[in-house]
């Protein structure tokens, strides 16, 4: 990279980037807006900030095809009472929906509704949808055309995940299930 007189400016870019973004940044994003930086030079920056930032309260993580920046485990505590907020609570019904989904998208409410022994998971899919973690896929090819339903980029972000193959195996969830 000894080549590109900006990698000083570059890498101040990238990090503000990840610092500002709430997301996963991907190096092509910063290569795109820095001239002549090359992908492998913008991915080479990134990796440099993981390099940097390995010893403190932050981290920059590699997920959903990207990087983002993150607190430590250890101070999340302390964390979670700095930023203490009301609000938004996982229930069993959410966090089996987003299963169901997660794991067999596309899918569509009435597979979801028999996955889960008939539980009617409309109330659920309303709250995913509004706090980003399914989107509409698009509409099964069948009579009556039911709306297909899937995760989100902000889902793989969400929970630290590079791709849907990083889901734990389902036989692991049967099994934390059972205890």
């Amino acid at each position: 990279m000894s080549h590109n007189p900006d990698k000083e400016l570059y890498t101040k870019v990238a990090e503000a980037m990840l610092f500002c973004a709430g997301r996963a940044v991907k190096p092509e994003e910063l290569a795109k807006i820095c001239e002549g930086l090359s992908l492998k030079e913008a991915r080479e920056i990134f990796e440099s900030l993981q390099e940097k930032y390995s010893q403190g309260g932050i981290r920059i993580n590699r997920v959903a095809g990207g990087f983002r920046m993150e607190t430590v485990e250890e101070v999340s505590p302390y964390l979670k009472k700095f930023l203490a907020k009301k609000g938004f609570k996982w229930t069993k019904s959410l966090l089996e929906t987003l299963a169901i989904i997660a794991y067999f998208q596309p899918i569509t409410r009435a597979e979801i509704a028999a996955k889960r022994g008939g539980v009617d998971p409309s109330g659920s899919i309303r709250t995913l949808i509004e706090r980003g973690f399914i989107k509409i896929v698009g509409k099964k090819d069948i009579p009556g055309r039911p709306l297909l339903y899937g995760t989100t980029q902000f889902f793989l972000e969400y929970f630290g995940l590079n791709s849907l193959k990083d889901l734990p195996p389902l036989e692991e969830l049967k099994k934390l299930a059972e205890t």
